[in-house]
């Protein structure tokens, strides 16, 4: 399971392009089904098996490693990188991001060597 095995599979391939392309849209399960040519079932379920996790939880884990990337470079405010992966403020992202990391942004590019974020 996993992004290659999910490109691999034409319906999939084309929700991971879309998603990957505009991480900022607001996606749903019934969204990314209907763009792979399935009912909401199937395409929950294939997505689930080729992949190891459901549609989602695969975005969020996504948003998260672009938010991480953004936090390790340094160059961005939280409110950019917010809006850039699909927050609506640098407060709703920075609970997102501490519920799935176990820290805040800040502490975190702190712990990988950036001076400060804002």
């Amino acid at each position: 399971a996993g992004l290659l095995s999910g490109m691999r599979d034409p319906r999939l391939a084309r929700v991971l392009r879309a998603m990957h392309a505009d991480v900022r849209a607001n996606w749903t399960v019934a969204g990314l089904a209907k763009l792979a040519g399935l009912s909401r079932s199937a395409f929950a379920a294939r997505f689930g098996e080729v992949l190891g996790c459901g549609p989602i939880e695969y975005l969020a884990r996504w948003r998260m490693a672009l938010a991480k990337d953004a936090l390790i470079r340094g160059a961005k405010t939280l409110d950019r990188i917010a809006g850039e992966i699909g927050y609506e403020s640098a407060s709703a992202f920075s609970t997102a991001f501490r519920k799935r990391l176990g820290c805040p942004p800040g502490s975190f590019a702190r712990a990988n060597g950036v001076a400060e974020t804002a």
